[in-house]
């Protein structure tokens, strides 16, 4: 017998305001098509004025615990994947604790931008096989609307803000790639390539927040190959194939990036979870989100072998194996 990290509720949280694409005609030289084209994005969700990533984060952690049929006395502690923080300090997590009414266990912030919640479910994971934890919320929450150059088309268009939520939970397997729950992981990163997504301010540099930067071609010739790189080693850790895999559920940056990695893997796009047209770029946010969709439209179902994939600033990229 062997532990296991087990999925047992998931659930989303998207702010009110959706944003189209039209909206961003009348102050870019920009069209619905250019950006339809180039991304796949139609729409993206904005937080109000006065609702930070913590509000986001509670929301979508309220939306797991409800759909595991839990409460919060079940949880352990809490992780969040993010890098768009309420405040320097404290976390976000421990934000998210007093707002679900959490005055035991422990919370921090993991933070490793679009590949966070990857790394964030390999650290939820290692404690859990280590028995530091019985019960953990992971959540990837994001407001990035919060640090972009409005005057910038070429990264403005992309993003949006939501949160998603995961609970896992110790379930007993037998240690073979059949049981359900975190299967591997696989973990990766290069800060030689910072230049090509970093943003410009921080605490001990500006003392300001600073705007996104991104060299949009530069990293994208490097996100499918690394993706799939990660994803070749992750399913070989634990001797399952491509054609193993029920759902691909990527990190939703870019349709040609999602497209691109599963052509590479020779699997179909009818097996790959797409939310990127409603939400944008959610950075750590997206795979929690697309998997809380993909439940809720029926798609993915329990018993499937689930693959998800990101690459974020740093460079971070890593990729997780899990049976739902």
């Amino acid at each position: 017998m062997s532990v296991r990290a087990v999925v047992e509720g998931v659930g989303h949280y998207l702010p009110d305001r959706i944003v189209p694409n039209s909206e961003f005609e009348d102050s870019l030289d920009t069209t619905d098509e250019w950006i339809r084209t180039r991304s796949g994005i139609e729409r993206r969700h904005f937080a109000a004025d006065d609702q930070p990533t913590s509000d986001l984060a509670i929301r979508a952690a309220r939306a797991a615990l409800e759909n595991a049929g839990l409460t919060v006395d079940d949880i352990d502690g809490i992780i969040v994947a993010t890098s768009t923080p309420d405040l320097t300090f404290p976390s976000v997590g421990t934000m998210v604790q007093k707002g679900l009414g959490m005055r035991h266990g422990f919370a921090f912030d993991v933070q490793a931008v679009c590949a966070g919640f990857i790394y964030a479910l390999t650290t939820a994971n290692s404690m859990i096989v280590a028995g530091q934890a019985k019960r953990l919320l992971v959540i990837g929450a994001e407001t990035f609307s919060r640090i972009m150059d409005w005057s910038d088309r070429s990264t403005c268009v992309l993003f949006g803000d939501g949160a998603g939520a995961l609970v896992l939970a110790a379930h007993d397997g037998k240690g073979d790639n059949t049981d359900r729950g975190i299967l591997a992981s696989d973990l990766n990163s290069d800060g030689e390539y910072r230049d090509m997504l970093f943003v410009d301010g921080g605490v001990s540099t500006t003392g300001q927040s600073g705007k996104l930067r991104m060299q949009g071609n530069a990293l994208f010739r490097q996100a499918i190959d690394k993706l799939a790189g990660t994803a070749f080693t992750v399913l070989r850790k634990i001797g399952l194939e491509d054609d193993d895999v029920d759902w691909i559920v990527p990190h939703q940056a870019n349709i040609r990036i999602i497209a691109g990695t599963a052509k590479k893997m020779g699997i179909p796009m009818d097996r790959v979870i797409v939310t990127v047209q409603d939400h944008g770029n959610t950075s750590a946010a997206s795979i929690p989100l697309a998997l809380s969709v993909g439940v809720a439209s029926g798609k993915i179902k329990r018993g499937d072998l689930l693959l998800s994939e990101a690459i974020g600033g740093g460079l971070a990229w890593g990729a997780v194996v899990l049976r739902w």
